[in-house]
C-alpha cells in the first residue's frame, strides 16, 4: 500500500464523512497536467467457491493472453472455446464460463478484468463486472485527457467510486438503513482501495498448493537444464474419481445417524475409510468400484490423446490409501498380449481368473469328464452345487473314483485361487521348494501365469486397461495389510505386474493406514526402507542429530569407538539407505575403507551390524524391476514432537509434499533418460 493510500485511510478514520472539498488534501502535489492516456491492460480471472465464498483467481499469463487474443480476434465469441490450465479446463468465451474437461466439477464464471477493489476482510482484490469496468475506464480516460479529476460514479448497487487522481481512487459502500426516497448515497465509513489493472497482483502461479503446482516449481529448481534444453515437458496430473458414485447410495446418511457426536474429525475420517473398505469387500460394490476406476482411467487416457494428438510420453498411475489397493488388484489381473495366448496352454493355470468364469460343461470338458455332464444335468446340479458336493455325494450319483478325485481337486484348487493361494511355478532345479501357500505365483511374458489376488471371498471380473503404465506409485497404502489378511505369506521375488514395470510404496512414518511391502518379499531379513531425501538436499537436521546421537551411543555401548575420528564417523553415518540418482550409485555408495585408514585398535570383526547391512546388497525381487520398493518420507520437526497428534494429517500429506513429488518426477523422467540437475544426498 502506498503512503498516499495510508494517509487517505488515516484521514478517513478521523473524519468519517469527508466532503468533496476535503479530498484536495489527498492529491499528489506534482501531478502532471494533461497526461497521455494509455488503455488498461486486461487480465482474465475465474471465480471459485472456497469456504462458501466467491474467490476470484487469475489465469496464468499464458492462458490470459490466449483468452485475450481470442476475444480480440474479431470473430463471434459465441461457441468459441479456449483450452486453459494445460487443457484441463475449457473456457466458453461467449458464455464467460469455465468447464472441467476430465472430471465433473461445477462450472465457474470467467471475467475479462480491468478494474478491482480491495475486499474488506481477506484483503484480496475483487474485479468489477465487465460492464461497470468499462464505465470506470471511460471516466478515467476523460479525467486523464482533460486533467479534470474528483470524478464521482455510482455503481449499479448504489456504491460510490471517486477518482481523486490517477493514484488515488476510493470506493464507498452504501450506508446501512438508507431511506427509501431515492436520495443519493453519501461517502461514509472506511473506503475501499480501487485499483486499475493487474500491476503488482500476482497472476503467474495459482494460490493452490497441490501436486501439480508443486511439480511445476520443482521443474524450475531440479530439472532446469533439461527444461532449458527442451529435453522434457511438464508432467500432467489427472485425477480419477471413483469415490462419488459409491457415496451417492444413501449409506452415508444411514451411517451418520449412528455415529457418535464426539471427536467429530476422527469419526468422519473413520467413516470414510471404513465405509470404503466395506464397499470394496462387498460383492456388489467391489465390481462397481473396479469397473468405475478402470473405465475412468481408460476414458481420461482416450480423451487426453484426442486433445493432445502429438503426445508421445509415457503414462504412470498413482493411488492413495484404498485407491492404491484397487490399482494393485487391477494391475495384478491384467494380461499382456503374449500371456493371453500362452496361458491357455499352461498346464498349471487350469484355473481361470475370477472374471472369466467358464460353464460347468466347459469345466468338465477341460477335465476330460464331458461324459458325466448328463448325470449332473439330470440331478439339477449346476456349477455352484457341484462345488458343494462331497465325495459321498458324487459316489451316490454314480461317479467313479478317478473322476471324483479330479472334480474335488479342481474345485478345491479354485477355492485356493480365490484366496490367493495359487500353485507356484517351480524352478528347474526343484531344490528347496517351500510350501505353496507361502508364495504368489510368478508372472512373466513367457508363460503368461499371473497372480490372481482378487479380494478373497468376492468374485470379481477385472477390466482391462487400454495402456501399459510405466510406474505405479502407492501413497499411504494398506496393500501389505490386505494381502496378509487374504492369506498371503510371501510374494515371490520373481513376481511382477504383467503390464507395469515399476512399483513404489511411498509412506509417511506416522501414517496409520500405511504398511510395508518389502518384508513380504524378503521375510527373513530385517532392513530399513529407503529414506526419501528432503527436496532441498539430504536429511532434515533434527533427524540427523537424533539418529547420529543414537548411533553414537550404541557404538559406545558396544565398545566400538577407539578414536575421536571413529566417534565422528559413527555420528555422521546414515542408518537409512539414501535415495540416489541411480541404483548403481546406490550400490556403490557404501564402500569399505582401505586397511591403511582403519585405526589399529579396532578389529575388522568388530564392525557394527549397521555397517554390514549397508554394504550388503538387498534383493527385493522384481516387483519394481529389481529396485527398492518401500520409500519413507522424513517427518517435519513439529511432527516429531507428537506422533499421534499428526497421524491423520500424515495420511493426507502426500499431495502437498515436495519430497513426494520430487521422487515421482525423478522416477518418471528417468524412464526417458533424464536425471536431476544435482544428485540428492
Amino acid at each position: 500500500m502506498s503512503s498516499v493510500q495510508s494517509q487517505q485511510e488515516q484521514l478517513s478514520q478521523s473524519d468519517p464523512s469527508p466532503s468533496s472539498n476535503s479530498c484536495s488534501s489527498f492529491e499528489l502535489i506534482d501531478m502532471d497536467a494533461g497526461s497521455l492516456y494509455e488503455p488498461v491492460s486486461p487480465h482474465w480471472f475465474y471465480c471459485k467457491i472456497i469456504d462458501s465464498k466467491e474467490t476470484w483467481i487469475p489465469f496464468n499469463s499464458e492462458d490470459s493472453q490466449q483468452l485475450e487474443e481470442a476475444y480480440n480476434s474479431g470473430k463471434d465469441c459465441n461457441g468459441r472455446v479456449v483450452p486453459t490450465d494445460g487443457g484441463r479446463y475449457d473456457v466458453h468465451l461467449g458464455e464467460r464460463m469455465r468447464y472441467a474437461v476430465y472430471w465433473d466439477e461445477l462450472a465457474s464464471e470467467v471475467r475479462r478484468c480491468t478494474w478491482f477493489y480491495k475486499g474488506d476482510k481477506d484483503n484480496k482484490y475483487v474485479p468489477y463486472s465487465e460492464s461497470f469496468s468499462q464505465v470506470l475506464e471511460e471516466t478515467y480516460m476523460l479525467a486523464v485527457t482533460l486533467d479534470e479529476w474528483k470524478k464521482k460514479l455510482e455503481s449499479p448497487n448504489r456504491e460510490i467510486i471517486i477518482l481523486h487522481n490517477p493514484k488515488l481512487m476510493v470506493h464507498y459502500q452504501p450506508v446501512a438503513g438508507s431511506d427509501d426516497w431515492g436520495s443519493a448515497p453519501t461517502e461514509q465509513g472506511r473506503p475501499r482501495t480501487v485499483k486499475r489493472g493487474v500491476e503488482n497482483i500476482s497472476v503467474d502461479i495459482h494460490c493452490v498448493n497441490d501436486f501439480r503446482s508443486v511439480s511445476l516449481n520443482l521443474l524450475q529448481t531440479h530439472f532446469k537444464k533439461a527444461q532449458e534444453n527442451q529435453q522434457i515437458g511438464r508432467v500432467e496430473f489427472l485425477p480419477v474419481n471413483w469415490h462419488s458414485p459409491l457415496h451417492s447410495t444413501g449409506v452415508d446418511v444411514d451411517l451418520q445417524r449412528i455415529t457418535l457426536p464426539s471427536i467429530n474429525r476422527l469419526r468422519h475420517f473413520t467413516n470414510d475409510t471404513i465405509l470404503d473398505v466395506f464397499f470394496y469387500n462387498s460383492p456388489t460394490y467391489c465390481q462397481t468400484i473396479v469397473d468405475t476406476v478402470a473405465s475412468e482411467m481408460n476414458r481420461i487416457y482416450t480423451l487426453f490423446l484426442q486433445r493432445n494428438p502429438d503426445f508421445k510420453g509415457g503414462v504412470s498411475i498413482a493411488g492413495h490409501s484404498l485407491g492404491s489397493l484397487i490399482l494393485f488388484d487391477i494391475l495384478t489381473n491384467q494380461k499382456d498380449s503374449l500371456g493371453d495366448i500362452d496361458s491357455e496352454k499352461d498346464s498349471l493355470n487350469i484355473v481361470m481368473d475370477q472374471g472369466d468364469t467358464p460353464t460347468l460343461e466347459e469345466d468338465l470338458k477341460k477335465l476330460q469328464l464331458s461324459e458325466f455332464f448328463d448325470i449332473f444335468e439330470k440331478e439339477k446340479v449346476d456349477k455352484e452345487a457341484l462345488a458343494l458336493c462331497t465325495d459321498r455325494d458324487l459316489q451316490e450319483m454314480g461317479i467313479p473314483l478317478g473322476p471324483r478325485k479330479k472334480i474335488l481337486n479342481y474345485f478345491s484348487t479354485r477355492k485356493n485361487a480365490t484366496g490367493i493361494n495359487r500353485p507356484t511355478l517351480q524352478p528347474a532345479s526343484g531344490a528347496n521348494i517351500p510350501k505353496e501357500s507361502e508364495f504368489c505365483s510368478s508372472s512373466n511374458a513367457r508363460n503368461g501365469d499371473y497372480l490372481d489376488v482378487g479380494i478373497g471371498q468376492v468374485s470379481v471380473k477385472y477390466p482391462r486397461l487400454i495402456y501399459k503404465p510405466e510406474i505405479f506409485f502407492a501413497f499411504g497404502s494398506p496393500i501389505g495389510m490386505f494381502l496378509t489378511v487374504r492369506g498371503l505369506k510371501r510374494i515371490d521375488p520373481n513376481y511382477r505386474f504383467p503390464t507395469c514395470k515399476g512399483f513404489f510404496n511411498i509412506y509417511h512414518p506416522f501414517d496409520p493406514v500405511a504398511y510395508r511391502i518389502e518384508p513380504m518379499v524378503v521375510p527373513g531379513v530385517e532392513f530399513e526402507p529407503m529414506l526419501i531425501p528432503h527436496h532441498k538436499g539430504r536429511k532434515r537436521m533434527h533427524l540427523e542429530l537424533r539418529e547420529g546421537l543414537t548411533r553414537m551411543s550404541m557404538d559406545l555401548k558396544n565398545n566400538l569407538l577407539g578414536s575421536l575420528r571413529m566417534a565422528w564417523k559413527s555420528f555422521t553415518r546414515a542408518p537409512y539407505p539414501a535415495l540416489q540418482v541411480s541404483e548403481a550409485a546406490e550400490e556403490t555408495e557404501a564402500e569399505p575403507e582401505s586397511t591403511s585408514e582403519k585405526p589399529s585398535d579396532v578389529n575388522p570383526e568388530e564392525t557394527s551390524v549397521a555397517d554390514k547391512e549397508e554394504v550388503l546388497p538387498i534383493n527385493v525381487g522384481m516387483l519394481n524391476g529389481g529396485q527398492r520398493i518401500d520409500y519413507v518420507l522424513q517427518e517435519k520437526p513439529i511432527e516429531s514432537f507428537n506422533e499421534y497428534l499428526f497421524a491423520l494429517q500424515s495420511h493426507l500429506c502426500y499431495w502437498e509434499s515436495e519430497d513426494t513429488v520430487l521422487l515421482v518426477l525423478k522416477e518418471i523422467y528417468q524412464t526417458q533418460g533424464i536425471f536431476l540437475d544435482q544428485p540428492l544426498q
